[in-house]
């Protein structure tokens, strides 16, 4: 294995790990169940990809039409719309019902099916797609990080903004900016992608605990500053 390759799976564990430890407190501590989803989701796709690149299966492989599906489902709706409709819970007290949940999951596995099987036909403006829905995501998502430092969750707040940032760059050079010395399989791109995407959920589960605990806070004045914090 080489250096690069050992980086490659430092960071696709890192992806992986916190995607299913975050995805299931999203579950289990807040029963947000469109951010705890997306998050397995994301963890599963890492999974996949992690496994096709030890065993370097080849791209007619069941696995890259796998991990191109669920590229697609993330980068279409995952990480865009359900990500937005999950930390709206927190910041606008948004409550989802069953048929939302289930909705949004629906687009983004038809939205995934379309965009990874028929990429060649759709061609370059599927592409700028990706580039528009994170746009507007990130437009909301700086809203999220003002929303934390006002509330004095500064370090949240900065975390948030750090990763937004590293998630929005990885959006805008991903199918239109190689990385000069990168390989066939883009393997550096995919380590700056990896850990970006590792570090996004990361610090949004972070972030939405302090701001649910805020919530609860002023809810009851009678709970302490602490109290409602769950690991």
């Amino acid at each position: 294995m080489s250096i690069t390759e050992l980086f490659f799976a430092v960071a696709d564990i890192w992806m992986v790990a916190v995607g299913f430890t975050y995805g299931i407190k999203f579950i289990r501590n807040y029963k947000n169940y469109l951010l705890g989803i997306e998050w397995i989701v994301v963890a599963t796709s890492g999974t996949n990809f992690l496994i096709y690149g030890l065993i370097k299966a080849g791209h007619d492989s069941p696995m890259y039409a796998f991990a191109y599906f669920l590229d697609a489902f993330s980068r279409s709706t995952g990480i865009t719309l359900i990500l937005v409709l999950g930390l709206l819970k927190v910041t606008h007290r948004y409550k989802p019902s069953v048929v939302v949940d289930v909705g949004a999951f629906a687009l983004a596995a038809v939205a995934g099916f379309l965009l990874s099987q028929f990429a060649e036909e759709i061609g370059t403006p599927g592409k700028i797609f990706y580039i528009v829905v994170n746009v507007l995501t990130t437009i909301f998502l700086i809203f999220f990080v003002k929303r934390l430092w006002d509330i004095n969750e500064r370090g949240h707040a900065v975390l948030a903004a750090v990763a937004t940032a590293c998630g929005f760059a990885i959006a805008s050079i991903y199918d239109f900016v190689p990385i000069p010395g990168d390989d066939a399989e883009h393997t550096i791109f995919y380590i700056f992608a990896l850990s970006s995407w590792g570090l996004q959920m990361f610090a949004y589960y972070r972030a939405y605990r302090a701001y649910d605990a805020y919530n609860k806070r002023t809810e009851d004045p009678a709970i302490s500053g602490s109290a409602a914090v769950t690991a």
